[in-house]
């Protein structure tokens, strides 16, 4: 039970929260009036509440996967779907399909996120693969230096067609606009981190480098582009349904990697989980700030992943890769005093 202590306490704080959650809103619910049958009530639950929570839920759990997988193939603590380009790259693809198929349906325009997602991070593990000297801020420096100058040629086509109004709902994350019926692609979440789970013990062969992989007869190329893969189509599959969310994946990852180390099939399941309590605790504090007016969840997680990130830049500049044991936060071994291999 030990060893399963950390999960079973933040599956138990995600189950409450999260129905608790479903009686947070500009419209009024009580638990007595579903049970009763009341329509109007029901409706709410079914058409508007329960969708935004299970978006909450995929959208937390996928994110802080997504940025664990691309952190342990890319052998580096700051690298994330945010610092890995791949959020601008499914934002330029949503574009592209409003340009050229403005009458796509959702799956059509999820369809070129995808691609575009997965094309565009693919070339930033490729830039990274160029560089001899992989210093611990200069992967994430180039991944963002990258991802800006995306989003810079999202702009000017978004502005040069007059689309601006039309790509601003994916480029603020936000749940706002959650309603049954346009929120089930990002179910493909579900799935995609099932399959990282699947393939965690090759992720890690394959964080520890080529040679290593090739000793062990693990297929590095094969195993590091479809662990990108799953990891862009997690993004994608958000950034479709919800916007750009910053963070997560960059800070969940980092936070229990303290508590748990850095291996994927260990801490999985408890990144899934302290993910989706950290996006529901931020969109719960996005609509009882201000209400009943709502601000958007990108704002509240930008707020606290700000602070959280710097946090983690000293840390990481400071010990390295070495993850922190519970133990050792009641007093530093002598290790971990003069520091980690900071890759």
């Amino acid at each position: 039970m030990k060893k399963y202590g950390s999960t079973v306490l933040l599956a138990l704080l995600l189950l409450v929260l999260s129905v608790g959650s479903l009686f947070v809103g500009v419209l009024d619910m009580d638990p007595g009036s579903l049970l009763t049958g009341d329509l109007n009530q029901l409706e709410i639950f079914f058409v508007s509440r329960l969708p935004r929570l299970l978006a909450i839920l995929c959208t937390g759990a996928g994110m802080s996967t997504a940025g664990l997988i691309m952190q342990q193939l890319c052998m580096n603590k700051f690298v994330s779907p945010t610092t890995g380009a791949t959020i601008s790259s499914a934002q330029l693809g949503i574009l592209i399909a409003l340009l050229f198929l403005p009458d796509s349906t959702l799956w059509g325009r999820a369809l070129f996120a995808f691609a575009f997602a997965i094309a565009g991070t693919w070339i930033f593990v490729w830039f990274i693969q160029q560089i001899t000297f992989k210093d611990v801020v200069l992967v994430p420096l180039i991944g963002i230096m990258f991802g800006n100058v995306i989003g810079g040629i999202t702009s000017f086509l978004a502005y040069k067609y007059e689309m601006t109004q039309a790509l601003s709902t994916w480029l603020v994350g936000h749940f706002s606009l959650v309603l049954r019926g346009r929120y089930e692609i990002v179910y493909l979440v579900a799935p995609l981190v099932v399959l990282a789970f699947v393939f965690a013990n090759h992720f890690n062969i394959v964080g520890m480098g080529k040679d290593f992989s090739k000793n062990l007869g693990v297929p590095y190329h094969l195993v590091l582009f479809m662990g990108l893969t799953i990891a862009a189509m997690i993004t994608a599959s958000v950034v479709v349904v919800v916007g750009s969310i910053s963070y997560i994946g960059l800070i969940v990852p980092n936070l229990v990697a303290m508590f748990k180390g850095d291996k994927i099939r260990g801490t999985l399941i408890d990144n899934a989980l302290f993910g989706a309590l950290f996006v529901l605790i931020c969109d719960v504090l996005g609509r009882i700030a201000i209400a009943p007016y709502e601000l958007p969840i990108e704002l509240i997680i930008g707020i606290f992943g700000s602070v959280l990130f710097i946090g983690l830049l000293f840390y990481r500049l400071r010990f390295g890769r070495k993850a922190v044991q519970l133990s050792a936060l009641l007093g530093w071994d002598d290790k971990t005093k003069r520091g980690g291999d900071a890759v």
